[in-house]
């Protein structure tokens, strides 16, 4: 993954300034400068720098006082310390309070180079795992968007349209029918794809926390803030910003990212400064939002800002041709994680996989063809491997039932089946804790 770097000079010295400023300009592109330790406070305060290059003989506030202050505010930022007063003392105190490298002046361009050739290489490592864990945590999967029906034919076109323009989109649609991996099509398609994609869990984070997950805080905002940390929207920075569920958000924390959105900068927890950040949105949520605004639990102001491309992602039910094919490519990525070697599904199995309604949508399909995969002892799937999940070859079980009988009798059956265990039967049908919830409340089956 490429990354533009920010270079920030703190020399009093105009020449080393000027000099520094147009070496480095031909090598990263993104060079500021600062005559002094206050100025230079400002502007790290106002913006993050990967690295800064630090003069520690200034007047006013010395160059050691400001590798503290650096330090508290952006602990990643690497310091290069340089100093005519080269002292091994000196030299030594500057690691110690966190500097990254120390140059005694005079120096040539090419030391000069190569001391921040080896900064960035550790700023790009730092922020290649950065970007590796947050993918690793919030990412539910990498598959491509699977079928050919007509339905799904309209959402790959407007993904191809959309992609490119950098536009905020909505992606509405039950849960399971894959809005994630929309999402990351778009971002894919976009201008922004060698960029981060960073996923906020709106359903799964504390609402206490959420502020400081998205925008960050700095240390000793609140009580276990011991270190400065980055929010997701500025992990993003120059990517996309994938909200899922974003219908969890509460009051307060919309009107804040609200804000986010139209200045296009944010305010760490605990701090006054505010940070540009240069991020696509792309949210997702399972509600209706336009009720939600009518009974002033989303604001208005922010449906409106995040649905200028709206995109709808139809339930399996009502594209049941791109069953056939999604069993097959499921069938195939479970030969390849369980080790198995399945050839095929028997036509009177597939037919009882057509026939039913699929409340959990493509990911209780995918539930449904890993079990059968992992516990089939034939090389092929047949009736019999579905039998435990209440599906097998009962034709008229399914008719003259409406979607919603249908989907009271698969929860009650699911729950019986694991003694009333909410986590386990959600994983089952392929939803979240908080979905099956509000079933179980809607067909008062608690």
């Amino acid at each position: 993954m490429s990354y533009s770097m920010n270079i920030l000079i703190v020399d009093d010295d105009e020449a080393i300034r000027d000099s520094c400023s147009q070496l480095l300009t031909k090598l990263v592109g993104k060079v500021e400068t600062a005559p002094d330790s206050q100025s230079g406070l400002k502007k790290i305060r106002q913006k993050v720098f990967d690295i800064v290059i630090l003069d520690l003989k200034m007047p006013g506030i010395g160059g050691m006082k400001l590798l503290t202050k650096i330090r508290e505010i952006n602990p990643e930022t690497l310091v290069i310390v340089i100093t005519g007063y080269a002292t091994v003392d000196s030299a030594v105190e500057a690691m110690k309070n966190g500097a990254y490298d120390f140059l005694p002046k005079p120096f040539t361009p090419e030391e000069l180079r190569i001391i921040i050739k080896r900064a960035m290489e550790k700023r790009k490592l730092f922020l290649d795992n950065l970007h590796l864990k947050k993918e690793l945590e919030t990412s539910l999967g990498s598959d491509n968007l699977i079928g050919s029906s007509k339905e799904m034919k309209k959402v790959k076109k407007l993904i191809k349209k959309v992609g490119p323009t950098g536009s905020t989109v909505l992606i509405t649609g039950e849960s399971g029918t894959g809005k994630e991996l929309v999402a990351r099509a778009i971002h894919k398609e976009s201008q922004r794809s060698q960029m981060p994609f960073v996923t906020v869990d709106c359903s799964t984070l504390v609402e206490n926390l959420f502020e400081s997950e998205l925008f960050g805080h700095v240390k000793g905002s609140f009580t276990g803030a011991i270190v400065t940390k980055h929010g997701r929207l500025e992990l993003a920075n120059h990517g996309t910003v994938f909200f899922d569920e974003i219908s969890n958000i509460g009051m307060e924390v919309q009107a804040k990212l609200l804000r986010a959105i139209q200045e296009r900068e944010i305010i760490k927890v605990g701090s006054s400064q505010s940070v540009k950040i240069d991020i696509r949105i792309i949210a997702a949520t399972n509600k209706d939002l336009r009720k939600a605004v009518e009974e002033n639990t989303f604001r208005e102001d922010l449906f409106y800002r995040l649905s200028v491309v709206p995109l709808f992602l139809p339930p399996l039910r009502e594209r049941k041709d791109d069953i056939p094919t999604l069993v097959e490519y499921f069938i195939n990525k479970y030969n390849i994680k369980r080790n198995k070697s399945i050839q095929s599904i028997t036509e009177e199995t597939m037919n009882a996989l057509m026939d039913y309604q699929w409340p959990g949508n493509v990911r209780e399909l995918e539930n449904v063809v890993e079990r059968a995969v992992v516990l089939t002892e034939n090389d092929y799937i047949e009736p019999n491997d579905l039998s435990y999940y209440g599906l097998g070859i009962k034709e008229d079980t399914y008719q003259d039932k409406s979607l919603d009988e249908l989907e009271k009798q698969h929860i009650s059956e699911t729950l019986q089946k694991y003694n009333g265990h909410k986590k386990r039967t959600a994983e089952i049908l392929g939803i979240d804790r908080k979905t099956l919830r509000l079933k179980i409340r809607k067909y008062g089956l608690e």
